[in-house]
């Protein structure tokens, strides 16, 4: 199967997608043994602020080249300095008709394109291209537009999907004991105080799989106590459901010597610490320092860490929480 793979790079940045991992983003999208294509990534450039800011002209080169070495074509979008009504000087650097007429046009030789952008915008431009025989998926993290999502024939939440954003440590592998995986309760029972969260140990398998019992299911279940999420500050009468992503560290059941546990439980997405539009390096060893609070986005990528193994709790199909296809 071709893929073409398309990030709407400032929009993911912008939106909880901080850090993405590119890498893992090309072994998601070619998760079946597909072939890439394309794979375009559309960014912005401020000329004039490059003149007089080297570590953002630095960083911004870096993470380009990033980029290139993961194997994306850089698409870059010049930013175009107005003055509004008030005398208020600002910037715009739009990429989304570049992006919508090149996966348009390219889409004759193409089997399934990846979208990387949560904008609305892209709505009909997934419905044409599901009319030209493409399969549309969408890999999106925060304010994800609710027509898009239904609008294409797989969409997965970027938190959801191992090494694809950095952990907080070097600790171990996602999916292994004491690791932060990231996941959706499917199945709780609020009589007897206790459910079940799923998440992906890897994305080598069939992602409509998701009953954990089934050998070729890439998701696990683990068991959660009903203390863990309310001392997360979760309603638990809202559960199950699929709006609320849980991070949490895999430790061993007290009760149930092999088997693991949803402990340390947060909610995503949290607080960002620093400016989200702050650009860093795309890549492990790409980049030099952070430059000051203010830029136009970009991602850097540590060193990932994500496997497979867990015990799968005794749950059953109870619907794809993970991913979404175009009726949910």
């Amino acid at each position: 199967m071709r893929v073409g793979v398309y990030v709407d790079t400032d929009n993911i940045t912008r939106n909880g997608g901080r850090g993405l991992r590119y890498d893992v983003l090309r072994e998601f999208a070619c998760r079946d043994r597909s072939d890439a294509l394309r794979l375009n990534s559309y960014t912005s450039f401020d000329r004039e602020r490059a003149q007089t800011d080297e570590d953002y002209k630095r960083n911004v080169q870096s993470f380009q080249a990033a980029l290139r070495d993961f194997g994306y074509k850089v698409i870059v979008k010049h930013v175009k300095w107005y003055i509004n009504e008030d005398g208020k000087r600002f910037g715009k650097a739009n990429s989304d008709l570049d992006m919508a007429v090149d996966v348009l046009l390219e889409a004759r030789n193409i089997d399934r394109v990846l979208l990387a952008t949560g904008d609305g915008d892209f709505t009909k431009v997934a419905r044409a291209l599901q009319n030209m025989g493409c399969r549309v998926e969408v890999v999106a993290f925060d304010n994800v537009s609710g027509d898009l999502r239904r609008e294409a024939d797989l969409f997965v939440s970027g938190y959801l999907i191992p090494g694809l954003l950095p952990g907080e440590s070097r600790g171990p592998d996602w999916g292994e004991e004491g690791s932060r995986v990231r996941g959706l309760c499917h199945w709780y029972d609020a009589i007897k105080g206790f459910g079940f969260v799923r998440y992906m140990r890897s994305f080598t398998g069939p992602l409509w799989v998701t009953d954990t019992t089934r050998e070729d299911s890439p998701y696990a279940s683990t068991f959660v106590h009903s203390s863990e999420l309310q001392r997360a500050g979760i309603n638990t009468q809202e559960l199950p459901s699929r709006r609320h992503i849980l991070e949490f560290t895999l430790r061993p059941s007290p009760t149930k010597p092999g088997e693991l546990t949803a402990q340390e439980i947060a909610l995503v997405p949290r607080p960002q610490v620093r400016d989200p539009r702050t650009p860093l390096a795309a890549g492990r060893g790409h980049g030099g320092p952070e430059p000051p609070n203010r830029g136009y986005g970009n991602a850097e990528a540590p060193a990932r860490g994500y496997g497979s193994g867990s015990a799968d709790a005794p749950a059953r199909n109870y619907g794809n929480t993970e991913t979404q296809g175009n009726t949910g």
